[in-house]
């Protein structure tokens, strides 16, 4: 395969030095601009590193609101509960990946280390948040597009 530069513009050498990028960083997406070239890059939103990244030519939309249950109480205590996986960073939660698909995990839920329980967009990149244990899901602390802080507990999990 060569590296010379297509009709289109697209680099296919840049292509793949980004999508390594991706996969080795563990970011569910990246994106490149070179004067009218525009180029992102997405893996989705598996817990693990993507194993391939997807071109794609416009910016994503975000998902619509889920009807949204009354907030569950919190947990006493929660950031300092064992089974607490807190937010990494500040943003949005999502509990699924598109407003038509079903939340990634409900309360009751038992989830494998690793597992996806929501995402959290920051800076339009969407961040899946992986369970850190393997067990049951007995909270989830936030609501579908609600803003949290760094190191907020986000759900439990026993």
């Amino acid at each position: 395969m060569s590296d010379k530069k297509p009709s289109s513009g697209i680099e296919p050498k840049l292509i793949r030095e980004l999508a390594n990028i991706l996969r080795d960083s563990g970011l569910t997406e990246i994106e490149v601009e070179r004067g009218d070239l525009r180029v992102r890059l997405s893996g989705g939103y598996a817990p693990q590193p993507p194993q391939h990244a997807s071109v794609v030519h416009h910016a994503p939309i975000a998902p619509a609101a889920l009807p949204a249950p009354a907030a569950p109480a919190p947990v006493a205590d929660a950031r300092n509960h064992p089974g607490a996986v807190t937010s990494p960073m500040v943003g949005t939660a999502y509990l699924s990946a598109k407003p038509e698909d079903p939340p990634f995990v409900k309360v009751g839920d038992t989830v494998s280390a690793g597992q996806t329980l929501l995402v959290v967009e920051a800076m339009k990149t969407f961040n899946p948040i992986p369970a850190t244990k393997a067990g049951k899901v007995i909270e989830i602390l936030v609501t579908n597009e609600q803003p949290v802080e760094f190191g907020q507990p986000l759900a439990i999990i026993e």
